[in-house]
């Protein structure tokens, strides 16, 4: 048995890109395409280890990257358009398109909340003096990108344990889940590094992150930060508990 998760109802090719660009504070209109191409491969990677469903649309976007890639190594055309240049030129433009898309989606949610009568998407107070003494403190939803990053980082620490698989007989998604919310129903939050810090191994580590994955999907846990690619904490979900998107 294994476990497949749908890509869409988390992030898509160009939010990696954007992720990358936003965490290496990069010119989106000068991108060191050598090097985003490098680490998007590194994510796509580590979604292949984890079975994700719909890592082919990725793939069309790492067959993009690599082509601009090419370009880039060749010596200019003179007698291109000035427009077509610089191979990025293209790339940037879905970018700064669909960064805009995304800002007037979230912009129409807030609009909708707000008639009707919802609070801003922000952790409550009560849940808020659990993470934090000041409950002022805004925390922010993560996304899944800074899941593979902590992940990513985890693994490099535990030791191999036979092949990448998904579930093995000592450690299933689905003992996992019912681990996590234990630890839930015992401690309202906790930190993501927390779990991995205490499995023993490379699949015990893979399979932990499938759980999280699966209880995300269920809505039965958010995962957040107090800023963008910070240490990622564990929330118990109810209906009180909305954070913010960044």
């Amino acid at each position: 048995m294994s476990y497949k998760f749908q890509l869409d109802m988390f992030e898509g090719p160009l939010d990696l890109l954007l992720y990358l660009i936003k965490k290496d504070e990069i010119n989106i209109y000068d991108i060191p395409v050598v090097e985003i191409t490098e680490q998007y491969f590194q994510y796509i990677e580590m979604m292949k280890v984890l079975d994700l469903d719909g890592v082919g649309d990725f793939l069309v976007m790492a067959a993009t990257l690599l082509q601009i890639k090419s370009r880039m190594l060749l010596p200019p055309d003179p007698n291109a358009p000035p427009e077509e240049a610089d191979p990025r030129t293209d790339l940037v433009r879905r970018l700064e398109e669909y960064q805009r898309i995304k800002e007037a989606a979230e912009e129409l949610r807030l609009r909708a909340e707000k008639r009707g009568d919802l609070f801003s998407r922000r952790i409550d107070e009560g849940v808020m003096n659990d993470l934090k003494e000041d409950s002022k403190e805004v925390y922010f939803e993560a996304n899944l990108f800074d899941l593979i990053t902590a992940l990513s980082k985890a693994l490099l620490n535990k030791p191999e344990k036979g092949e990448y698989e998904v579930v093995k007989e000592e450690y299933t998604v689905e003992k996992k889940v019912h681990m996590i919310l234990h630890l839930l129903v015992e401690r309202s939050h906790f930190r993501l590094d927390e779990l991995f810090e205490h499995a023993h191994d490379k699949m015990e580590v893979i399979v932990t992150f499938m759980a999280i994955l699966e209880l995300c999907r269920l809505k039965e846990l958010v995962v957040v930060q107090k800023r963008t690619f910070s240490d990622i904490e564990i929330v118990r979900n109810t209906e009180n508990i909305i954070v913010q998107q960044v």
